[in-house]
């Protein structure tokens, strides 16, 4: 089996972003993005999803971190697409119910090519520390653009919002997880158009 493996450098006038990861891994983690909180949730999501990732991302923190996170997504969710390579043999779809605490969320991934994020955040708090939430949208989007995926996750409710992030990124990880794992019965690209 060819190693499922990328990395990618992306580096503008406002951020520089290195990622490597191996789709194959044990989830060991190695991530500095300079956002404590967005460590965690990108910790969370290799362990879950048994990723292994490193992230080395700087940017121009002071001004906002919209320009990092974005960044952030649109590199990993290259990395994702380049280990993915031809997507012969996966399961292409995945999916998870998770709890965590008083918060349940849903996500669906399908890894056919197509991008497209459909999401929602119950909680309406929009601040952990000085983490502005709504930022995770647009890592997500980002991520699924570059990544050719199909995303759909839906923190269904819970107010605490710590664990609404947490459910989220931990339930995308393990639908992830499962979309990207070998099928033994499929040989080929799980696609009737034979291409993804």
């Amino acid at each position: 089996m060819t190693a499922r493996r990328a990395q990618q450098h992306r580096q503008t006038r406002e951020t520089d972003i290195a990622v490597s990861l191996n789709l194959d891994g044990t989830g060991r983690c190695q991530i500095s993005t300079g956002m404590p909180f967005l460590d965690h949730m990108l910790e969370l999501f290799g362990r879950h999803a048994l990723v292994d990732l490193k992230i080395k991302a700087r940017g121009d923190l002071p001004v906002d971190y919209h320009h990092t996170v974005e960044d952030l997504g649109l590199v990993l969710g290259t990395c994702l697409d380049q280990a993915l390579g031809q997507r012969k043999g996966i399961r292409r779809y995945g999916w998870c119910l998770l709890p965590m605490d008083e918060s349940l969320c849903q996500a669906a991934v399908d890894l056919g090519g197509r991008p497209y994020l459909q999401y929602r955040l119950a909680s309406r708090t929009r601040r952990i520390r000085d983490f502005d939430v709504r930022l995770l949208e647009e890592f997500f989007r980002a991520m699924v653009v570059q990544g050719r995926m199909n995303l759909h996750i839906q923190h269904v409710y819970g107010d605490e919002i710590h664990h609404a992030c947490e459910s989220m990124f931990k339930g995308f990880a393990r639908a992830f997880r499962m979309a990207v794992e070998l099928d033994p019965r499929e040989k080929g690209i799980p696609s009737s158009k034979g291409k993804i």
